[in-house]
């Protein structure tokens, strides 16, 4: 955490800060394991009342008009909750997400992310279900903020530091001509939550593949950037996000 706070804000931030955002992001951490635990076997209704929705009418009129969609978001706030409340409230969902070392924590977790018409994509092979999924108009969410080998991820700036950023949302945005609807969630007090629709952006369809996914990637990485930049303290700063381009410091 204190690498990637270092990488960030270099002497933007003071040291006092940084341990104040890493005291946090592991608060954090606890919270969202409690109400994970909360929320197993939970009714839409007790998901909801936790949960306040802000510019939902981004993904409204994208669901009203037929649109294809992929929700971008990050490891950031109660992500967990936020697939829950999207799918509780607005659409079916389709998410990626990494299965676990430990087979028994790996079913509970499944259990816990496939309530409400959640389908749960394994990381391996997610690309082959997330393109069956857009083909029958489910609604399609992926984290993007997380580092990614060289030959899988495209090189961005992010904080002003090159990293690797997946292409999987660019891609599929361009092959199905799928809206892209960045969603977050964050909170001031660990029991009431605020998820966020931003402003939908298309992944441009021209002669120029490359440069057309890439502009589309750039332009996740900037709004996970400035959602984070706004609320340093709900990010998942632990991963070692910079690790492709600067392994050796998280030696």
């Amino acid at each position: 955490a204190k690498v990637n706070l270092d990488l960030a804000y270099e002497n933007r931030k003071t040291e006092e800060e940084k341990q104040l955002i890493i005291k946090a992001c592991y608060k954090n951490l606890i919270f969202n394991l409690a109400d994970f635990v909360r929320n197993q076997g939970a009714t839409k209704e007790e998901v909801l009342d936790k949960v306040t929705f802000k510019n939902e009418h981004y993904l409204e009129e994208a669901l009203k008009n037929g649109r294809k969609i992929i929700l971008t978001t990050a490891h950031y706030g109660n992500w967990e909750l936020l697939s829950l409340s999207i799918a509780a409230q607005f659409t079916p969902l389709s998410i990626v997400g990494r299965d676990l070392d430990s087979g028994v924590m790996n079913e509970i977790l499944t259990a816990n992310r496939e309530q409400f018409n959640v389908e749960l994509l394994s990381k391996s092979g997610a690309m082959k279900g997330m393109m069956k999924a857009l083909k029958v108009n489910r609604t399609v969410g992926i984290l993007v903020d997380q580092n990614t080998a060289s030959n899988e991820g495209l090189l961005i700036d992010f904080f002003d530091k090159k990293a690797r950023h997946t292409p999987s949302a660019a891609i599929l945005s361009r092959k199905f001509d799928a809206l892209l609807i960045p969603a977050f969630i964050k909170t001031y007090d660990h029991k009431n939550y605020v998820v966020e629709f931003y402003e939908p952006f298309e992944t441009n369809n021209s002669e120029n593949k490359d440069k057309d996914i890439l502009n589309s990637v750039n332009q996740q990485a900037k709004v996970t950037q400035k959602i984070i930049e706004d609320k340093p303290d709900e990010w998942f700063w632990l991963h070692k996000r910079w690790k492709n381009q600067y392994e050796e410091l998280y030696k």
